[in-house]
């Protein structure tokens, strides 16, 4: 089977959420005899023809030059160059670029694209593009041989408004072995005597809720921000904001995985913020890696953690978790978390999933 894997930066992940899936994917799919092509943006750090097995093909992306209308371009690169590929299926994840060239796509490969979560509804979006976002939405919807939503609510959702059958596959971790505790001299902290987030600076993922928790429990402790902070007018005004406070450690965008699974391991609490999507990438690898978890109250996280982390709502919820919660007295949650990631997460699982779907979406297109 040949597939191509458009709608990411690229692999390996320097990125995000979509990348890390597309890369443990990909290399799996490689393992099970599949010819994989992944699409890399020109502005990723890596420049070969292949990562483990899987081709790279690098296609023209002006965004940093043009901003956000470069990544319709490259997309449409993308597109352009997989009608010379002769593949048999297409993965597209996320539409909101390139679904308005989906005329372009090979007449004779499928296309199955993840959904991902509801993109018109973030608030860093002002009316019209929330409005662009509801119609690339739709577009992406009808124009798409099958669809993958990676959450029982988008899922509903989506069968709902579009009168479709999507495939429910989440997203896949796996639980962290490989740890280093001298990981935590390099950024000056010691074992659970820091909290921390992950996030992209984004409004959505209440990471200004969260720092004014900091703030207002008044709490010395060191608090990591792990994400790029110069990419966004947000991200630099959050930065500019906390400045003053010496607990607030914001460390720009770390991408090493053991170093990220070795920070988790050891803090105290891990917040994660975020509100919009479906199973948030990020919120696993926090389950897989013996995280205490302190999530954004919604239908989403909630779906995922149940009763195996603590909610907030508002920085004063943030505050009281950050003086009143220790991780060493709540093991029986990180415990049922990493066994949640072992029975319904497993990274191989969820790629023996969509194995099974290609194959299943080529019998029916016979």
């Amino acid at each position: 089977m040949k597939i191509g894997i458009i709608g990411t930066r690229g692999i390996p992940n320097h990125y995000g959420g979509f990348e890390q899936f597309a890369e443990y994917l990909a290399t799996y799919l490689v393992k099970k005899k599949c010819q994989v092509y992944v699409y890399n943006s020109s502005n990723h750090p890596y420049k070969e023809n292949t990562f483990k097995g899987v081709n790279i093909v690098t296609c023209n992306d002006p965004e940093n030059k043009m901003g956000t209308i470069g990544q319709f371009i490259y997309d449409l690169n993308c597109i352009l160059d997989s009608r010379k590929k002769e593949l048999d299926i297409i993965l597209q994840l996320g539409y909101t670029s390139s679904s308005i060239w989906s005329f372009l796509f090979p007449k004779k490969t499928l296309v199955i694209t993840n959904m991902d979560g509801l993109e018109w509804k973030r608030t860093k979006y002002n009316f019209f593009v929330r409005e662009f976002l509801k119609y690339a939405e739709r577009i992406a919807a009808n124009n798409s041989d099958f669809l993958v939503a990676d959450s029982e609510g988008i899922k509903a959702y989506i069968d709902k408004k579009y009168n479709k059958n999507s495939k429910f596959i989440a997203y896949g971790s796996e639980v962290v072995t490989s740890i280093d505790e001298n990981i935590l001299k390099k950024y000056n902290v010691e074992k659970q005597k820091y909290n921390m987030l992950i996030a992209r600076m984004e409004p959505e993922n209440n990471i200004e809720t969260i720092l004014n928790g900091v703030a207002l429990s008044a709490i010395k402790t060191p608090f990591l921000v792990i994400g790029n902070y110069n990419n966004t007018s947000f991200g630099k005004r959050i930065k500019n904001k906390f400045k003053n406070y010496k607990q607030i450690l914001f460390l720009g965008s770390i991408y090493n995985t053991k170093e990220l699974n070795s920070l988790r391991y050891f803090c105290n609490l891990y917040f994660h913020g975020h509100s919009v999507g479906g199973t948030n990438p990020s919120l696993l690898e926090a389950m897989g890696s013996s995280s205490l978890i302190i999530a954004h109250n919604n239908i989403f996280n909630k779906a995922v953690l149940k009763k195996n982390a603590f909610y907030f709502y508002n920085s004063e919820d943030v505050s009281f978790y950050l003086k009143n919660k220790n991780k060493n007295d709540e093991l029986n949650k990180i415990e049922s978390n990493k066994a949640k990631i072992e029975n319904e997460f497993d990274i191989d699982k969820i790629n023996e999933s969509y194995l099974s779907f290609f194959y299943e979406c080529i019998e029916k297109n016979k």
